[in-house]
């Protein structure tokens, strides 16, 4: 069993936040549970060299599956993951703006959604999925993605924005100030400042700051179970409990003791391990 974080190669910093690995083996397992995959304010794209997982959305009869690599929009609603036996995941989680500019795709052209990676990627991407089922070693997965996004970097012509240094401030700080202060330190009109956020993380700065704000509430409450939720919600930024529980109503559809609960019979629980990502 794997469940883990790191950093990539320094050269791929200012595009990859944070390299995520799973690999759970359930063995003589009749059922596995799903997984309530809560929205935080990124995008990523996952590998999956095992079996693959389905992924259900709210109101959607048909699951997403037999996908062997997603790229992920940023996401406002809880997606439901069913996973086989021997699931291995290795999700590249960007940087804020970094997918846009390495794709070129509107980022709000790609919210709530897991799409097959190879419709973006072509072929390049196709031989790493085909290379990566082939070995057992995480470091030699590790160098054949690294490898798969440094071609990646040298052929993007896109710079890095100044919109890319205030949502990583958001996701670092859950805050967020004045609009109009924001929009000044980029040079730009607040018109086009929420225009150009949009178009580089989905969503206005305001909703994007409400999702990371919710996110880490959800990681303080798995890290720290034995915690108050007035608690929590105060660390956050919220005024009270009350504005805690009206953002888990708008992204998980439930109260935070009930998703909470749900989480709490998530797979990696059979392992011992809690979701703090």
């Amino acid at each position: 069993m794997v469940f883990q974080d790191f950093l990539p190669s320094p050269a791929l910093r200012e595009y990859v936040s944070i390299f995520r690995l799973v690999h759970f083996t359930f063995g003589g397992a009749d059922s596995i549970p799903f997984k309530p995959y809560p929205p935080r304010a990124e995008q990523y794209l996952a590998f999956y060299p095992r079996d693959t997982e389905a992924v259900h959305y709210p109101g959607r009869h048909e699951k997403i599956a037999n996908t062997r690599s997603a790229l992920v929009g940023q996401h406002d609603v809880v997606t439901d993951r069913y996973i086989g036996k021997d699931f291995l995941v290795f999700q590249v989680v960007f940087q804020a703006g970094a997918l846009f500019r390495l794709t070129g795709v509107p980022a709000h052209e790609l919210n709530n959604t897991y799409m097959d990676a190879e419709a973006i990627f072509g072929n390049s991407i196709k031989e790493v999925n085909a290379r990566l089922t082939s070995t057992d070693r995480y470091e030699e997965m590790t160098v054949l993605i690294e490898n798969f996004l440094l071609q990646q970097i040298r052929r993007s012509k896109m710079e890095r924005h100044a919109i890319d240094g205030v949502a990583h401030q958001i996701v670092k700080t859950n805050s967020l100030t004045s609009l109009d202060a924001l929009a000044n330190t980029a040079c730009l009109s607040s018109r086009q400042f929420e225009r150009k956020f949009m178009e580089r993380m989905g969503v206005t700065p305001k909703y994007f700051s409400r999702i990371a704000r919710f996110a880490e509430a959800y990681r303080i409450k798995n890290s720290y179970p034995d915690k108050d939720w007035l608690s929590i919600a105060l660390q956050c930024g919220y005024y009270d409990y009350q504005h805690l529980a009206k953002d888990y109503k708008q992204f998980t559809s439930q109260t935070p003791l009930a998703f909470h609960l749900l989480d709490l019979k998530a797979p990696e629980r059979t392992f011992g391990e809690r979701d703090r990502f």
